[in-house]
């Protein structure tokens, strides 16, 4: 499959599916076309007199110093050595590669007045793995990603780093194997290269992609537990969800009776005297819905901004370069604040959920365990979500909330963004172990539903469960099963539809 950066329409698939080598990103002779007429436009602002902001002036604060065209060029490379000031432990080089990806189609589509020798050194680097290597801390999210995105780009210039083998290798060294010339970097590009919110953006992107996952997830091991605690499934009628018609609860109530059909295990309590279940259990479809609903805005707006140019300043024809605000990071940042919460509260309720099938009610011993005192069976990963909760709760502050100026107070509102997208990843990591964790327990509480039958795909996972984690009879080291079914979560090996 091809994809056509700066023509055709990127989303959260597409750009996993590049980075991941499944689809292959080209520029065809329409991209070209535009790069290299807004490429003129740059050449002659950048021979005038007349001062225009990025292309023959300074930056920021230094916006009224008025560079000469013989300087031009040293002004663009300053820019990204001064600029490369990221602290903090590298990102993963996917991300880098998400990051260049997102870049190049937003190059690609003609404003931004970047050489096309420029874009086909990155496509290179892109299609070739040499992905540079880039610290997480250091961006406020406006003007742009400043800091990751000039980390990013020095190799370029024959300077930073890139990863080969899991080591990280100056780009000197790099480029050298490949014969690769450094690029001298000319009017305009400097700034093009650096602003934009490509470090917010590839944060969105990969936590996205591994949301849709655990949504699904979270709805599998809710039915898995209130088949261990023989829950009702009445609370997932259609009828319900008709007269409050949220699109994600109703979503996920769909799934509810898809997951608990033909369950053998649930017809035989039909009639019990219970009234009514934990709002754990029977308000899954409120609470992960509404979580539902997180994520579509969140994708909707990301897919917005993988297709914009949010670089400054904005070449619309000859003599007209707008500076205006695209760099800005705050559409994104307070949606990811919002879906951190969502995220964080799939893992509160994943808790109480597993919380309720060891206090040793309806049927099942307490602990989940049958040989309770000499052994404590299932206490104490019950803490270790708890924890986990507990610390999802304390990122789910929104940084796009604060706003510290910087740049002599030129830039004195930004978004803090680039933190409101790492936070979200972390709460997502965090939720894969809360719910591998509620996994672990449902797969016990309902070996004491036997002989009873659930639905095939609850029965699927039972079997993909077991083939790394055997039923619990007595104490034994829990890390190793915690862990093997935390490996099975990240690697998707659980069935969700």
């Amino acid at each position: 499959m091809i994809f056509n950066y700066g023509i055709d329409h990127l989303t959260v698939d597409t750009v996993m599916g590049i980075a991941n080598g499944t689809i292959k990103g080209v520029m065809n002779k329409q991209a070209i076309k535009k790069v290299n007429a807004c490429r003129k436009m740059v050449e002659k602002m950048a021979s005038s007199n007349k001062a225009v902001y990025g292309i023959n002036t300074g930056f920021g604060p230094m916006c009224d110093v008025q560079i000469t065209p013989a300087e031009t060029n040293k002004l663009q490379e300053n820019l990204l050595i001064s600029h490369a000031v990221g602290v903090g432990n590298a990102i993963s080089p996917s991300l880098s590669k998400i990051m260049m990806i997102c870049k190049v189609h937003a190059l690609c589509q003609g404003y931004s007045g970047i050489r096309l020798e420029v874009i086909e050194r990155i496509l290179f680097f892109i299609d070739n793995d040499l992905l540079p290597v880039l610290p997480e801390q250091g961006s406020v999210g406006a003007s742009g990603d400043l800091a990751p995105l000039s980390h990013l780009f020095l190799p370029l210039i024959g300077e930073g780093e890139f990863w080969a083998e899991g080591e990280i290798v100056s780009a000197k060294q790099v480029l050298s194997k490949h014969s690769i010339v450094p690029i001298q970097l000319a009017a305009k590009e400097g700034l093009a290269l650096i602003n934009g919110t490509q470090f917010i953006l590839a944060h969105t992107i990969i936590g996205l992609n591994k949301m849709d996952y655990l949504l699904d997830l979270a709805d599998v091991a809710g039915a898995m537990s209130i088949e261990g605690y023989q829950g009702s499934a009445s609370p997932f009628k259609e009828a319900l969800h008709k007269i409050r018609p949220f699109k994600g609860s109703i979503e996920v109530a769909a799934r509810m009776r898809i997951l608990l059909d033909n369950s053998q295990n649930l017809a035989s309590h039909k009639d019990c005297a219970r009234v009514q279940d934990p709002y754990s259990m029977r308000c899954i479809p409120q609470v992960h819905g509404a979580s539902r609903n997180a994520y579509y805005h969140l994708n909707e707006l990301a897919e917005i901004e993988m297709n914009s140019v949010t670089d400054n300043p904005i070449i619309l024809s000859d003599t007209e370069a707008i500076s205006g605000g695209n760099f800005h990071g705050q559409l994104l940042a307070m949606a990811l604040d919002y879906s951190s919460i969502a995220v964080s509260e799939l893992g509160n309720i994943s808790d109480r959920r597993s919380y309720l099938l060891i206090e040793g009610k309806f049927g099942l011993p307490r602990l989940l365990t049958s040989a309770g005192g000499l052994n404590s069976g299932f206490m104490i990963p019950q803490y270790t979500t708890a924890a986990l909760v507990s610390e999802n709760k304390s990122l789910c502050f929104p940084p796009s909330a604060d706003s510290i100026p910087t740049s002599l107070g030129q830039e004195d509102h930004v978004s803090m963004g680039s933190i409101s997208g790492r936070k979200f990843n972390q709460i997502l990591c965090n939720l894969e172990k809360i719910l591998a964790i509620e996994l672990l327990y449902a797969a016990q509480a309902m070996e004491f539903r036997r002989p009873n039958t659930f639905s095939t795909i609850i029965e699927k996972n039972i079997k993909i469960i077991r083939t790394k984690v055997a039923k619990l009879e007595e104490d034994r080291l829990l890390k190793d099963d915690i862990n093997a079914i935390i490996s099975m979560v990240s690697n998707q090996t659980i069935i969700v539809k």
